[in-house]
């Protein structure tokens, strides 16, 4: 049944301890490493198109708790507001608003958004223990709150940077709970392996280009 309440299976405290550190240790030195390419980025948004170069990005985490992360802007500054205006052409079916072709969307930050580099500055996020690398995407806290209870079973977890989604098609999935059934796949099986393999995936769907 859709609304049956999942509960995902014990971690071993070790695993979790692990998954924890790798987290730290991965995102801290991404974002050292990678902090030259963010500074380009920072200033290509800033000449790009007026407004601020890091969007708040107000979300959901695990077992509901709000927090605010950050990506590089990709759209124009009134966003949210003109978001209203383009709910009769959302994409998805359920409480998520997805649009292919959103005239929001600003030149370089579709650049950004095909090689997912808008989302390189949610490290911190990793950093900071609000987000893990990989775990079920964060949903936005307008649209949690319409969230049947099957869907907000996604947040038994600590939300990731990436997921099953992320590298199953995401532009062709249409449906929030064909979403939420891989997030809860994830759940079920997970294991330091799978995390692994994910990531390894997601680089190759970077490289690709196929982001949205």
């Amino acid at each position: 049944m859709r609304d049956q309440i999942f509960v995902p299976s014990h971690t071993p405290l070790w695993q979790s301890t692990v998954k924890r550190a790798v987290d730290f240790l991965v995102a801290s030195c991404a974002l050292a490493v990678l902090s030259p390419i963010l500074a380009g980025i920072a200033v290509g948004v800033k000449l790009s198109s007026p407004g601020r170069v890091f969007y708040r990005w107000r979300v959901v985490g695990q077992g509901g708790h709000p927090f605010t992360g950050y990506k590089f802007r990709t759209m124009v500054e009134n966003a949210d507001v003109l978001k209203a205006g383009l709910l009769a052409q959302n994409e998805m079916r359920g409480p998520v608003f997805k649009m292919q072709d959103d005239p929001r969307i600003t030149p370089f930050g579709r650049v950004l958004r095909k090689y997912s580099l808008d989302e390189l500055p949610q490290l911190w996020s990793v950093v900071k223990g609000d987000m893990s690398l990989v775990g079920p995407r964060p949903p936005l806290q307008s649209e949690y709150k319409s969230f049947t209870s099957y869907q907000k079973q996604k947040l038994a977890v600590k939300p990731g940077l990436t997921c099953l989604w992320q590298i199953s098609g995401r532009n062709e999935i249409r449906d929030l709970d064909e979403w939420v059934r891989l997030d809860l796949e994830y759940i079920k099986h997970w294991s330091l392996w799978l995390d692994l393999k994910i990531l390894l995936a997601t680089v190759s769907t970077v490289l690709r280009g196929t982001g949205r």
